[in-house]
């Protein structure tokens, strides 16, 4: 396919707008909080039962939405107990944010923050090269094992970082999802410049069988809504599509062709359903809580 097709990721402002509009036009975050507001008191009972401290890690935390709500039902649970919050992400400018929303949420002025202005592998670098390897009792990885050039390995790292009664929570994108079925069919086009395959459930599922870990799966539907697409030079219709396809302005680099089977195969029932005279794309997530 085209040699001038390359990764969203390899323009952080640009796939920071397509991220926005994702957002903005998707369940994703909705369907996350709901399922941490109903489950989380129970995934997180016991996990650091007597203990005076709680150390919290948070890989590819974003600007931190989801996690300051993660940390709020850790400090109702655990009241009177130091919470020491590490937060791993790549984005200075999704650091910047972060930083903002938690001087606006006095509930978490108690907890202590430490920033890395870093990379899931670069972190985890850090730690093996440390004299005294750090130990967590929740570790969470939101929406980031895309981003890992091995996320079987990455994941067996960061399990072997919790304490006893630790817990990792991995949120990612269902096997039953759209994105999977788009890029299953058309994986060889658009994983150019060594961009990330998909990484969904049933692969952390099976990785986890394997290994006999024991673990919860949890699904979260959601959807989003790509009409936009459809419309031609749409601005947000092809950030849409940057983000759907991981391509940086996917539709005025990639083939004529490509770009109209995309666009065909997203109408698809595979991929989206109609209602209300919107197509709503399949995105559905999956929860998977590891006790190792």
């Amino acid at each position: 396919m085209a040699s001038s097709m390359k990764s969203l990721s390899s323009d952080t402002s640009h796939y920071l707008q397509a991220f926005q509009v994702h957002l903005e036009r998707s369940t994703e975050h909705q369907c996350m909080q709901e399922f941490i507001g109903k489950k989380f008191p129970n995934i997180i009972s016991g996990v650091a039962r007597g203990k005076s401290s709680i150390n919290v890690l948070g890989i590819g935390s974003g600007a931190g939405e989801i996690d300051l709500q993660i940390l709020s039902h850790i400090r109702a649970n655990y009241p009177g107990v130091t919470i020491n919050n590490d937060v791993v992400e790549p984005s200075s400018e999704q650091i910047l944010k972060y930083k903002e929303l938690v001087a606006r949420t006095s509930v978490l002025k108690s907890v202590n923050f430490t920033w890395h202005n870093k990379t899931s592998a670069e972190f985890e670098s850090e730690m093996k090269g440390s004299h005294e390897q750090k130990k967590y009792d929740f570790i969470h990885m939101i929406q980031m094992l895309y981003y890992v050039k091995d996320a079987s390995q990455t994941l067996e790292f960061y399990s072997s970082c919790l304490e006893p009664n630790g817990k990792v929570l991995v949120i990612i994108a269902s096997g039953s999802s759209g994105c999977n079925t788009l890029w299953k069919k058309h994986r060889q086009h658009l994983a150019v410049c060594g961009m990330r395959l998909l990484i969904t459930s049933w692969d952390i599922k099976n990785h986890l069988d394997t290994q006999g870990v024991k673990y919860e799966h949890f699904d979260l539907p959601s959807d989003r809504d790509i009409s936009e697409c459809f419309i031609q030079g749409n601005r947000n219709g092809e950030l849409l599509m940057d983000f759907l396809t991981e391509t940086d302005q996917f539709c005025k680099t990639a083939p004529p062709e490509l770009v109209a089977e995309i666009l065909n195969d997203l109408k698809s029932p595979g991929c989206s359903h109609k209602k209300d005279g919107k197509v709503l794309f399949n995105n559905n997530l999956a929860a998977i809580v590891i006790e190792p």
